[in-house]
């Protein structure tokens, strides 16, 4: 079982989507993940929001003009997210076993984003397994964008299960490599501090492990 589901009970969509659409309609910036996902790629590409939840950033990339593709675990959230754009697909899948096939559909995805702590709240064990699979589906040249808690107070957990050489080693050991660390996604540059976001690639003459 994840750390999402042991947090949640897999009944989270509704709440969840609920609390966005307040901060929202209260006017906070609640789009930061789309924007810096648009910074990185030309609008066209085909992104991969893993781990999407309701669907927040694969629906403001997809009126972007983005072909977007969402996968989750939780079903609940995907109600949500299939709720708001029937039209774009939303797929139930572990991130550690995905397998969209060709490798993330028609060669690979140009970006694939996992943010709201997707990488800590997996099951334990299961992350280097997830990074694995995350880089297959991309293609050659294409990124990896991956924002998390590196302390207690970023996540909604009591501890971190997950630090920066841990993530890593996963990616250096799935053929990525690491091109930048910001450490928020409005673009600052990370110099410590309990988050970070961090970019990956997978270099365009290599496969991925």
């Amino acid at each position: 079982m994840s750390r999402w589901s042991e947090l949640t009970g897999g009944s989270a969509g509704p709440g969840y989507a609920e609390r966005f659409a307040e901060l929202a309609a209260a006017g906070v910036d609640v789009h930061g993940e789309a924007r810096l996902c648009a910074e990185l790629a030309a609008p066209g590409s085909r992104i991969l929001d893993a781990g999407c939840g309701t669907g927040r950033v694969a629906i403001r990339l997809t009126a972007a003009g983005y072909d977007c593709v969402g996968v989750d675990l939780d079903g609940s959230m995907l109600a949500q997210a299939r709720g708001n754009a029937p039209d774009t697909p939303w797929i139930q899948a572990d991130l550690a076993t995905l397998d969209l096939p060709p490798h993330g559909i028609a060669g690979g995805f140009d970006l694939i984003v996992a943010a709201g702590n997707v990488i800590p709240l997996l099951a334990s064990g299961t992350e280097a397994a997830a990074v694995a699979r995350l880089a297959v589906h991309l293609r050659p040249g294409g990124l990896l964008v991956a924002g998390f808690g590196l302390d207690a107070a970023h996540l909604p957990l009591a501890f971190a299960p997950v630090d920066l050489p841990a993530y890593d080693g996963w990616c250096a050991a799935s053929g990525l490599i690491l091109e930048r660390r910001l450490a928020t996604w409005d673009g600052e540059e990370y110099r410590g501090g309990g988050y970070a976001v961090s970019i990956h690639r997978r270099p365009a003459t290599s496969t991925p492990a």
